[in-house]
């Protein structure tokens, strides 16, 4: 286990900065996830990490030691790619001993010794002679795991590592990741663009917008209280409301864009315009006449186990998730709910 240590990070390609000089220290065994959408830099700054890119400024240090001119094989860092990169002529057991080869790490025996240790701790030893093609994707996924941890890396770098698993297999391999990372503590950072997995995955997690760290925290902290619209908006899908926020006679009010108005928690101190964040979780939808915010059904997708209706709310669409017991149709008019307390108020 090792501390990871970023620097004001830049990076350009050409004329183009995709880095803006980020700084990030990642503690010894903590599972750090970089989360945001495609293009935003969350890959680049993996790779640089990894040593796979130069920066254009700034430094890396791993454990304490400046690594930035160092090649990938000097960093003490193991990296698992999207595409796993198993060699298909080779055993299970031969690709996950391979950088022990190359790098020339122990003895045959010792070798030997400890691919059967990474193979029993990704549950794969029954699988050591059989080549990749003769497994299924979760297999492969394992065996390029198991590669990634035979030679005891400082820091396990995963470049999003589910994205070609089907949803059960994702859900399965999520739960393997949380089991294993709990028994070898390793450093490690993970890049992903899928919400659900930073969250259930991470200790921390740093929302990477456009190059620049966006907001940083402890999944709960970072799903209950973004600190922007771009926050909340791509952690849980939030819906976004403008509206002006002023007191009213028992407290903090919002006036939405048709006159109605929703009370705010008391600790809402914002006054004037300002964006309403509301959980698609937190929101109760209930037939008209009932006591909340008017609003009129424009469209039903049904996903099984629940409905997800998007309704016309004085002039924004919002996204609501309702059992599928209470059915809608559109055109509908409704009346939604929601708690002062469930409300997330953004000055703008």
């Amino acid at each position: 286990m090792a501390q990871v240590t970023l620097r004001d990070i830049r990076k350009s390609f050409g004329n183009v900065e995709v880095l803006h000089g980020i700084s990030l220290d990642i503690a010894s065994g903590e599972f750090v996830s970089l989360l945001g959408a495609s293009g935003c830099g969350k890959t680049t700054l993996l790779r640089i990490v990894a040593g796979l890119e130069s920066v254009s400024a700034g430094s890396v240090a791993i454990d304490g030691r400046e690594v930035t001119p160092l090649p990938p094989e000097r960093r003490d860092i193991a990296m698992m790619f999207q595409s796993y990169a198993l060699l298909p002529h080779l055993s299970v057991f031969e690709n996950v001993r391979f950088p022990l080869r190359m790098r020339r790490l122990g003895s045959r025996e010792a070798q030997r010794d400890k691919v059967a240790a990474a193979l029993e701790t990704v549950q794969l030893s029954h699988l050591a002679d059989r080549r990749p093609r003769q497994l299924s994707g979760g297999q492969q996924q394992r065996v390029a795991l198991a590669r990634a941890i035979v030679s005891d890396p400082k820091v396990l770098l995963l470049d999003e590592p589910l994205s070609n698993l089907d949803a059960r297999l994702r859900e399965e391999m999520q739960v393997e990741l949380i089991e294993l990372h709990r028994r070898l503590g390793l450093t490690t950072l993970f890049v992903t663009h899928d919400q659900e997995e930073a969250l259930s995955l991470s200790d921390r997690i740093i929302l990477i917008n456009a190059g620049r760290i966006e907001q940083q925290g402890r999944p709960e902290e970072i799903y209950a209280r973004p600190a922007t619209a771009f926050a909340s908006s791509f952690l849980g899908s939030a819906n976004l409301v403008p509206a002006t926020v002023e007191q009213g006679d028992h407290g903090p009010v919002a006036l939405l864009a048709d006159g109605q108005r929703l009370p705010l928690a008391p600790e809402a101190t914002a006054r004037g315009p300002a964006t309403l964040v509301l959980r698609q979780e937190d929101l109760m939808l209930q037939i008209a006449g009932s006591e909340g915010l008017r609003a009129t059904i424009a469209t039903r997708v049904y996903l099984g186990g629940r409905i997800r209706y998007v309704l016309d709310l004085a002039g924004s669409r919002v996204s609501v998730l309702a059992p599928n017991d209470l059915v809608f149709r559109r055109g509908d008019d409704v009346c939604l709910a929601i708690r002062p307390q469930a409300v997330g108020v953004l000055p703008t």
